[in-house]
């Protein structure tokens, strides 16, 4: 069955499967809206979506082009959704942290999936949160907190298990791809290098050590650690336009993510002998910490807040430039 409407006065056209009630005349062009699906007066659908069976839309919501909304799935007054997001089976989301019968909130939280993202089949989505653009989130995973872009998540609470977009660079790099001997290899990120230090052993111990301008290929200006992080939280993630940092993991062991906005690389550092050099205008992330972990960066300058590109958006804008 096609529908014409529109609130611009232009002729609209969908298809709207007789068992579904649209009661919105903002639908876009191509949209497809099948059997028992509800959609309010109020909500705004883009084009080409498509929302499947025994989804129920409210009022205040606004959905993107190309977005796939399947069974099950009900979106609440304050839910944004961007273009060419995927919603899977019985998704749930919450605009309402503390909820009681026949009590209303003034404002409801607003949340926000960017666009890109795909949510699982099962999770839940709680009140006032944004999930990135591009981000993952997995079957049955219960997400409390904000989910960075180009991550994956999963579990309850949901944590960040991976980056989108790793396995097409082969995967995880361990620390078995850098020579036995003090050297350095470059990496598929454009700028960043492993690096490999020189290491003592005998029956007294184990001794590693870096000298500036040989070993540790940046002028140091200033160090610092990082150290007992939970293993579900990120450190990083950001750039920074200047500065040069070389991270070694002093104990334990992490996770580096490094990304020149068009390759995104992992990398394990699990010994002191091991570094990475990650130069100005790469977007890197630290995770995976182990409990022990203790995380040690040189870096090329003083601490400056002016230097730092904390979002993902704006460090592409920079680095295409």
């Amino acid at each position: 069955m096609k529908q014409d409407g529109g609130t611009d006065g232009a002729s609209v056209r969908f298809f709207q499967h007789p068992l579904a009630v649209v009661e919105s005349t903002s639908i876009g062009d191509g949209t497809r809206v099948w059997a028992f699906a509800h959609i309010l007066s109020g909500a705004r659908i883009g084009r080409e979506c498509n929302v499947c069976d025994h989804t129920f839309i409210e009022n205040d919501v606004v959905i993107g082009d190309r977005v796939t909304i399947k069974c099950g799935v009900q979106l609440w007054d304050g839910v944004e959704v961007g273009d060419d997001v995927f919603i899977g089976p019985n998704a749930t989301f919450s605009n309402d942290p503390f909820p009681r019968s026949k009590r209303h909130l003034k404002t409801v939280a607003r949340t926000s999936i960017r666009a890109g993202a795909s949510i699982g089949a099962n999770a839940t989505i709680g009140p006032g949160l944004t999930i990135g653009e591009r981000a993952m989130v997995g079957a049955g995973a219960v997400v409390t907190h904000d989910v960075p872009p180009d991550t994956i998540v999963a579990g309850n609470p949901a944590r960040i298990i991976g980056y989108v977009g790793v396995a097409q660079t082969g995967g995880v790099t361990p620390p078995a791809a850098i020579p036995n001997q003090p050297s350095s290899v470059e990496t598929l990120v454009k700028g960043v290098t492993l690096h490999r230090l020189p290491l003592v052993d005998d029956m007294r111990g184990s001794l590693t050590f870096a000298e500036i301008g040989t070993h540790l290929p940046l002028p140091v200006k200033r160090f610092f650690l990082v150290f007992d992080v939970p293993t579900q939280q990120i450190r990083g993630e950001r750039a920074h336009k200047t500065l040069h940092q070389f991270l070694v993991c002093v104990r334990g062991s992490c996770h580096v993510v490094a990304d020149d906005g068009q390759v995104r690389q992992e990398f394990v550092l699990d010994h002191p002998s091991i570094g990475l050099l990650v130069p100005p205008l790469v977007w890197s992330a630290h995770y995976k910490f182990s409990a022990d972990a203790m995380l040690l960066v040189f870096a090329s300058g003083a601490y400056d807040p002016a230097d730092y590109i904390r979002e993902y958006s704006e460090f592409l804008a920079l680095r295409n430039a």
